[in-house]
């Protein structure tokens, strides 16, 4: 099969297409037969030589986190998936263990013809009919992680609401989801960006310096900040309002410069607040989207890593097989 490698660390221009055997489902296992992909921060950063410490790749190193495709081989003892499934759905390529997990969702790597993952996951899910595939693909860490920080911000109508990264792909999954609770939304973007993400349900578009933030939000939400930096996002709240991360790991309150604000951060990787299948439900009935900035053909998704690190997206890139 055709896959998508890293033979050593560097950067996503060093990445090559290579022939590599079909992995074969064990126990409890199922094969799937990718339809689409999408490329995420951690296919990057991982390749990159950023998580050394935590782990040591071998190489060759296949990525890809998120997938729809069609299940193709089922092992021994998997009841929830026959062969001829459509499904989506999230898991970090096996070598990567990061993240807690009771049940863990990991695989081969995505970004391939052909991949195996572990069925008994929360973060895989049969694929609704109504939504397409490059979709679905784009779909599971935006739409998951969305779902799980309106949980987790509480927000009630008439708020205010910051997205700081709103044009990544969990902003513009959560843009909606904040407008359609009754949120006023202040979003950060590019220039460029303006017109799409008060399409998406923005009332206020600024630029990405703090200094263009607003002052006494209710909540905050931040997609992108580095932990040094973020006291600027806990400046704009009021006495007492929410800052919610994204950003691994778990940041320290006193990061904040001040202790009248409440700090959430977002990691669920057991589906606590929603896994794949609720994800699924949202999307099946219109209330969950991501917009895709730009897609991508398999034999063209070294192009693809290099555009989207590189370049400026609003939204997810996704590679077609």
């Amino acid at each position: 099969m055709k896959a998508l490698v890293a033979t050593a660390y560097g950067e996503p221009e060093q990445l090559s297409i290579a022939d590599l055997e079909v992995p074969r489902p064990g126990r409890g296992q199922i094969q799937v037969k990718i339809a689409a992909s999408a490329i995420n921060p951690t296919d990057i950063r991982v390749v990159a030589g950023d998580y050394r410490e935590a782990v040591e790749l071998e190489f060759p190193y296949v990525p890809g986190n998120e997938f729809a495709g069609t299940v193709t081989e089922v092992g021994a003892g998997v009841t929830a998936y026959r062969v001829g499934d459509e499904i989506f759905g999230q898991a970090l390529p096996r070598q990567l263990r990061l993240l807690p997990a009771r049940r863990p969702s990991a695989s081969t790597g995505a970004l391939a013809e052909y991949a195996v993952f572990e069925a008994d996951t929360p973060l895989l899910a049969h694929r609704p009919a109504t939504v397409p595939v490059e979709q679905a693909a784009a779909l599971p860490i935006a739409g998951m992680t969305a779902l799980g920080v309106m949980t987790l911000a509480a927000i009630r109508p008439g708020e205010t609401a910051l997205v700081i990264g709103a044009s990544g792909g969990v902003g513009t999954a959560l843009l909606p989801l904040l407008a359609a609770a009754g949120a006023r939304v202040v979003a950060t973007g590019a220039a460029t960006d303006h017109p799409v993400l008060r399409e998406l349900g923005a009332d206020e578009v600024v630029g990405y310096d703090a200094a263009n933030y607003p002052a006494g939000v209710d909540a905050v939400f931040d997609l992108v900040l580095p932990h040094d930096r973020l006291f600027a996002a806990a400046a704009a709240l009021r006495p007492g309002g929410r800052l919610v991360t994204i950003i691994y790991p778990e940041p320290a309150k006193e990061l904040l410069g001040r202790d009248d604000v409440d700090l959430r951060y977002f990691l669920d990787a057991d589906g606590e607040l929603g896994g794949m299948r609720e994800v699924a439900e949202a999307a099946d009935r219109g209330a969950l989207s991501v917009r895709i900035a730009r897609r991508f053909r398999f034999e063209d998704v070294v192009q693809a890593t290099v555009a989207y690190v590189r370049e400026h997206n609003l939204g997810k890139v996704v590679v077609t097989m």
